[in-house]
C-alpha cells in the first residue's frame, strides 16, 4: 500500500493529466452544441465499429462449425440418394432394362421436448399425421440416428429414442461388415452398445458404426457413432462393442423423419413367413 502510495505521488503530474482530460470530454459530451454532439458521434462510431468488428470475428470463428454442420446434412442427402431408389432389373424381349422406384422420402422436423436421463427417453416432434408421419418412420439429425417414431396426433410425434432400453437398431462396423443389435444400457447417453459381433470381427478403437441394411427402419450407411472400446465377455463367443454416439441427443434440435414406402409389404411378407414356419 505504501509503495502505491508513493507511485501515485510520484506521478501526480501524469494522474492529474488525465483527470482533467476526463473532465474535458465529460463537459464536451454534456454540451448541445457541436463539440458536443461531434464528440457523441464518433463515441457512437467507434462503438458501432467495435460491434461490428466483433459480429465479424464471431461469424468468421462460426463457419466451421457451419460448414461441418452443412457438410453432414450433404452427405445425409448423398447416402439417402444411394438407397431411396430400389434398381429392380426387367427383362423385356431378351433386353436388360432397369425400373427405379422411390423407397424413402424424408422430412425435416423441430425437437419440441427431450430427455435422456430415462431408461425409457423420448422426443417430441413439432410434426404430425397432417404431414404424413406415423408409426415406425426412423428419425435422424445431421449427426446420425437419433430413434423411432411411437405415436403421432394430427401436429405432433413422439419418438422413441436410441436412449430406450427397449430399442433395437441394426447396427455394423463400416469396415469390417460385421453386424448386430445396437442397445442402451441406461448408464451414459453418449454411448451405446453394439452386441453379437463376432469375435472373428476386425475392430479396432475409432472404427466407424452405420445402419446396417438389415435395419428394416432405417436405410442402409446412416451414421451412428465410433467404436470407443470393445470386449469378449466370459464364456460368450461375441464382443460386446461400445459406441460413441455422433448424435448429441441431449442437444439435438433439428431431426429428419424417413419414411420407407416398402416398410409395409416387407412387414407382412415377413409376418406370412413367420406364420407358415410357426405352423
Amino acid at each position: 500500500m505504501r509503495n502505491l502510495l508513493a507511485f501515485v505521488i510520484k506521478h501526480n503530474f501524469i494522474f492529474m493529466f488525465i483527470l482533467l482530460q476526463a473532465a474535458c470530454v465529460l463537459l464536451m459530451v454534456r454540451n448541445k452544441g457541436y463539440q458536443g454532439s461531434h464528440v457523441l458521434n464518433s463515441s457512437n462510431k467507434v462503438v458501432g465499429n467495435v460491434y461490428t468488428a466483433a459480429a465479424n470475428t464471431k461469424e468468421y470463428f462460426s463457419l466451421k462449425r457451419e460448414n461441418d454442420i452443412l457438410a453432414r446434412e450433404n452427405s445425409i442427402l448423398r447416402t439417402l440418394l444411394k438407397s431411396n431408389y430400389n434398381v429392380i432389373p426387367l427383362s423385356v424381349y431378351e433386353k436388360l432394362d432397369t425400373l427405379y422406384k422411390q423407397q424413402y422420402s424424408c422430412l425435416s422436423a423441430k425437437v419440441v421436448n427431450s430427455s435422456v436421463n430415462k431408461r425409457r427417453n423420448y422426443l417430441t416432434l413439432n410434426i404430425g399425421t397432417e404431414q404424413g408421419i406415423g408409426h415406425d418412420m426412423a428419425v435422424m439429425s445431421s449427426d446420425g440416428i437419433v430413434g423411432i417414431v411411437t405415436d403421432a396426433s394430427s401436429n405432433f410425434s413422439s419418438v422413441m429414442s436410441i436412449l430406450h432400453k427397449d430399442v433395437r437398431v441394426n447396427c455394423q462396423l463400416k469396415k469390417d461388415g460385421s453386424y448386430g443389435p445396437l442397445i442402451w444400457d441406461g448408464k451414459d447417453y453418449r454411448y451405446c452398445l453394439l452386441t453379437d459381433i463376432p469375435t472373428h470381427a476386425k475392430i479396432k478403437a475409432g472404427d466407424t458404426v452405420i445402419t446396417s441394411e438389415l435395419s428394416g427402419i432405417f436405410p442402409e450407411g446412416i451414421m451412428v457413432g465410433i467404436v470407443d472400446s470393445y470386449e469378449r465377455r466370459q464364456n460368450e463367443g461375441f464382443f460386446t462393442v461400445k459406441v460413441k454416439l455422433s448424435t448429441d441427443l441431449k442437444k439435438v434440435n433439428h431431426v429428419y423423419i424417413i419414411k420407407n414406402k416398402f416398410k409395409g409389404e416387407r412387414d407382412s411378407l415377413e409376418k406370412m413367413t413367420q406364420k407358415q414356419v410357426d405352423d
